[in-house]
């Protein structure tokens, strides 16, 4: 089948610091293999993003144009070219690992449900420590916090684990439930805001760092829930306590 041919093509794609869109490459890759030539925009903020989000009435990037005409995105352009789109590489088996695990061993030790969310964030904890610095430019992508206080995201890990390990002792010698609590619930709230934000309001396509740094977990509804759970339980550990 002949390639259709597109003239006057421009792509316009999230180029963040540290952060290509992975669709936006598929989209050069797909357009180089056609040897179509097009105009390379880069959007490199978060703010150029959106502005042009805004500008053209569109949800997501990356956005193609064959002269005046909106082509859409990487899987508009693929089936423009007769191909068959790529489909996401993604993976919720780390997620269901961890919790799968942790609600085995709670059985095993008739933890109940504190001694479940106590080991699933233990758990959690361990992976983002396995490699620190990949979890922290994974994080620093949605996390707002990060984002202003880049250390934030390297402290993290530890904080997680410290906050597991204090669920957990509470169950055998209660100690400062209310600063434990206070600190599960602080930071729940805090994912919870960057989470929705990132997926809800800039439609960004990120994977989640919350089983580590190299994850092919999307970032979503399961990061959303993950940072409920923990705010959850901090309310329970402030009222318990």
């Amino acid at each position: 089948m002949a390639t259709p041919v597109l003239s006057a093509v421009r792509l316009y794609r999230m180029d963040l610091p540290d952060h290509p869109c992975p669709w936006g490459l598929r989209a050069v890759r797909l357009l180089q293999e056609h040897q179509i030539p097009y105009e390379d925009h880069r959007l490199t903020s978060t703010q150029a993003v959106e502005g042009f989000k805004a500008a053209h009435g569109v949800a997501t990037t990356p956005q193609i144009f064959a002269g005046d005409e909106r082509i859409g995105g990487y899987s508009d352009l693929a089936l423009r070219l007769g191909v068959r789109p790529e489909s996401a590489d993604v993976s919720y088996t780390p997620v269901a690992a961890v919790f799968l695990t942790a609600a085995l061993m709670a059985v095993v030790l008739a933890a109940g449900v504190g001694g479940f969310m106590g080991l699933a964030i233990c758990l959690l904890a361990m992976l983002k420590l396995m490699d620190v610095e990949a979890f922290a430019a994974s994080f620093r992508k949605y996390d707002l916090l990060s984002q202003r206080w880049r250390a934030w995201a390297r402290l993290y890990p530890g904080i997680e684990l410290l906050i597991g390990l204090g669920i957990l002792v509470q169950r055998q010698q209660p100690a400062a439930p209310h600063l434990i609590g206070g600190l599960a619930l602080l930071l729940g709230a805090m994912g919870m805001v960057s989470v929705g934000k990132a997926v809800f309001v800039d439609h960004l396509a990120l994977n989640c760092a919350c089983v580590g740094g190299n994850s092919k977990t999307p970032l979503g509804v399961v990061s959303f829930a993950e940072n409920l759970l923990m705010a959850v339980m901090g309310v329970v550990m402030l009222v318990g306590g």
